[in-house]
């Protein structure tokens, strides 16, 4: 998988989503918001790397229970997860070596 540009209203459940099989990098946030565009740059680029990572952009916001399942407050959250488990979680990320160095952690070998 890929970078993915855009959030999308169309989550997973919670079950489901703990259930995935490998990396993967859950998203949350909005395409409206300042922060989530602000960070867009590094997240595209440290992705790059991590051609086997699936991405998943989940558009946030009241009443959005993937979020609230993973405790999301602030945009965007990007939560790093190998088979089904949290091994990292990025705040509103500023560089792609934050990002990159996440992934690490879930797709050491790219």
């Amino acid at each position: 998988m890929a970078y993915v540009p855009r959030y999308t209203a169309d989550a997973p459940d919670r079950e489901a989503v703990d259930a995935m099989e490998g990396p993967v990098v859950l998203e949350f946030g909005t395409d409206w918001c300042g922060h989530c565009q602000a960070a867009q740059p590094g997240v595209r680029a440290a992705m790059a790397a991590h051609d086997g990572v699936r991405h998943l952009k989940v558009e946030d916001g009241r009443g959005r229970r993937l979020g609230r399942s993973f405790g999301v407050k602030l945009w965007p959250t990007l939560v790093f997860m190998r088979d089904g488990t949290e091994v990292a979680r990025l705040v509103r990320p500023t560089t792609a070596r934050a990002v990159a160095g996440a992934l690490e952690s879930i797709d050491p070998a790219s």
